[in-house]
């Protein structure tokens, strides 16, 4: 799937790669060490530090610019492909795909959610049994509509009495 990319995302793609590679770090800790030697010869003058925090400080504004639009694009991706999987396998949860709108306080309880179904699972010692929402779901229905059945069984009974 081939897209036409803008210019701005063609540079950050290039930027990205560029400054995540070994050469860039090597690049970086050259000019470090260039500027520590030449603390003396500039007789570790308040010019000498401004331009090492000048340097950095701007370099590491953009960087989380950059980082942040690499990270957002990655997340994008790897939701997108475990929205496909969900979607694609049988006896899975579609409920599942779009998890990230939910509020933190959402995703707290469905943690603690799958952190009871692995209980069970453990319980079971079996690896290839599988729980979801709609399973867990199915099963609270069935024994609510069981006590249902067993409550008018009771109630009819007395009645009867």
């Amino acid at each position: 799937m081939k897209t036409k990319k803008n210019l701005f995302e063609r540079f950050s793609n290039w930027a990205t790669h560029a400054t995540g590679s070994s050469a860039a770090f090597i690049l970086a800790t050259s000019t470090v060490i260039l500027w520590a030697v030449s603390g003396p010869i500039f007789g570790y003058s308040e010019t000498w530090q401004l331009v090492i925090n000048t340097g950095t400080t701007i370099i590491t504004f953009l960087m989380v610019f950059l980082i942040q639009k690499s990270q957002n694009k990655d997340s994008k991706a790897i939701h997108l492909k475990l929205n496909e999987l969900i979607a694609s396998h049988e006896g899975t949860s579609n409920r599942m795909v779009n998890l990230e709108n939910l509020s933190e306080e959402e995703l707290d309880q469905l943690a603690k959610f799958y952190a009871h179904i692995a209980k069970l699972a453990l319980k079971e010692g079996e690896l290839t049994c599988t729980h979801s929402i709609d399973a867990a779901e199915e099963n609270h229905d069935f024994k609510r509509k069981f006590r249902r059945q067993r409550k008018d069984v009771s109630n009819s009974e007395k009645e009867e009495n």
